[in-house]
């Protein structure tokens, strides 16, 4: 009897694991995936994907791994409902998320966040459309003070750019122009106190550059040199 009921659960497993082979990996009558898809890396049992379709096109959540992740996966994509984009996250080895966002297909778009490595603490925001960074990009310190402000226009630095110490002090305060710098700019030391000041065109100083030292006035230097 033991025998019996030993062999009668071998041969339910062996069915179920044979209609789990069957309902994976299928097509619809015109030839779509649809339903629950697994692919492996080439000759290896390391899967590559794993999510469902439905009718050809990518439905729920959807995991992706790399060729030595485990079971762990390196990104999670979450499709949303009739729409092409997608929630996107970055994962390292560990599990421990890297950066997060949306994708238009392949396109990054709207705001993407990412972490300092192994924390939950904001490294980076940003701003995409359609792949491309647009307006302003923000930057953290580990102890979440303020690093950067930098703004951004069809992906080149375009507008004002700030600059802080870690405690928080201001360090540089710029202007760019499709990626050069373009007028007034402000440097200060560690402390937020002014110690030049002058203007640039076209990526280079021009006019007059003043120099400070304990906010006094101590010399000044104009550009281009003749």
């Amino acid at each position: 009897m033991r025998i019996s009921l030993i062999f009668l659960l071998c041969l339910i497993g062996n069915i179920s694991a044979s209609i789990s082979q069957t309902l994976m990996n299928q097509l619809d009558s015109n030839g779509q995936r649809h339903g629950l898809w697994s692919k492996n890396y080439k000759d290896s049992d390391q899967i590559r994907y794993e999510g469902t379709f439905v009718h050809g096109k990518e439905s729920g959540v959807f995991n992706f791994f790399c060729s030595d992740c485990g079971d762990t996966p390196s990104m999670k994509k979450l499709f949303i409902i009739n729409s092409e984009i997608a929630e996107v996250s970055y994962f390292s080895k560990n599990g421990k998320i890297i950066s997060s966002g949306q994708m238009n297909q392949k396109l990054r778009v709207g705001e993407w966040i990412y972490y300092h490595s192994g924390t939950k603490n904001i490294l980076t925001k940003e701003h995409y459309t359609n792949g491309v960074l647009n307006g302003k990009k923000v930057t953290y310190y580990r102890n979440n003070v303020l690093a950067e402000e930098i703004t951004y226009k069809n992906g080149v630095k375009s507008g004002v750019n700030n600059y802080f110490s870690t405690k928080g002090k201001p360090l540089k305060e710029l202007i760019f122009v499709n990626d050069k710098l373009h007028g007034p700019a402000i440097y200060y030391n560690g402390d937020g106190i002014k110690i030049l000041e002058g203007n640039y065109k076209n990526g280079r100083k021009y006019g007059i550059w003043k120099k400070f030292k304990n906010n006094d006035l101590i010399a000044e230097e104009v550009f281009p040199k003749k």
